[in-house]
């Protein structure tokens, strides 16, 4: 008697859309932090997330707006990971450092962002403007509660505290050839940064 032959189940495995979403949404940030968005290229996208091109166009639209969509999604993340703690500045610009240091990819994200845009307003700027009125009103309210100093207006306090935080990490090599690559100087320099961030929001 003849034994049938066990089907193959290769055609008939559904498709996982969410798990394609992840994998061209994975691929997409490593592309964009490397090249640009001017440099990236839709078809490495497609091939590192082993997906048909087509797919990413249905799924996240155009190259400009997958890269919108790659930064919001990483700047939410980063939102929740560290909210702004203006109760214990040092404390959060730590988590901060510590954050970029292992996700260096965000900071490269905006970077790219601003050679390439510059200041210009940006389509479906909403979601943005309001991720940074969180983290203003943040700032506001230990302004108004007379935790930090309200010497400096809390959007550009944020923006001071911020860009201390993220130098280093957006330009490594300045640090390394001012502060040094040597794990002590490394620590010295972040004694550094959260002393100076004591300075701006003292009262």
């Amino acid at each position: 008697m003849a034994t049938s032959r066990p089907r193959s189940t290769s055609r008939t495995t559904p498709r996982d859309p969410e798990a394609t979403k992840a994998r061209i949404f994975d691929a997409a940030v490593a592309e964009f932090a490397r090249y640009g968005i001017a440099g990236a290229r839709i078809d490495r996208i497609a091939a590192e997330a082993k997906a048909n091109k087509q797919l990413i166009y249905v799924y996240f639209g155009n190259k400009a707006e997958l890269f919108t969509q790659v930064l919001g999604r990483r700047m939410v993340d980063l939102a929740a990971a560290v909210p702004v703690d203006p109760d214990d500045v040092e404390g959060w610009m730590d988590r901060l450092m510590d954050y970029h240091a292992t996700h260096p990819e965000l900071l490269r994200l905006l970077y790219w962002e601003g050679i390439e845009y510059g200041s210009a307003e940006l389509p479906d700027e909403t979601e943005r403007q309001e991720h940074y009125a969180r983290k203003v009103a943040a700032v506001q309210d230990g302004q108004d509660r007379g935790v930090i100093s309200d010497a400096i207006p809390a959007p550009d306090l944020l923006f001071l505290l911020v860009a201390l935080a993220n130098w280093a990490t957006v330009v490594p090599q300045m640090s390394r050839i001012l502060v040094g690559a040597g794990d002590e100087d490394r620590a010295r320099l972040r004694d550094s940064v959260k002393e100076a961030a004591r300075r701006l929001v003292a009262r």
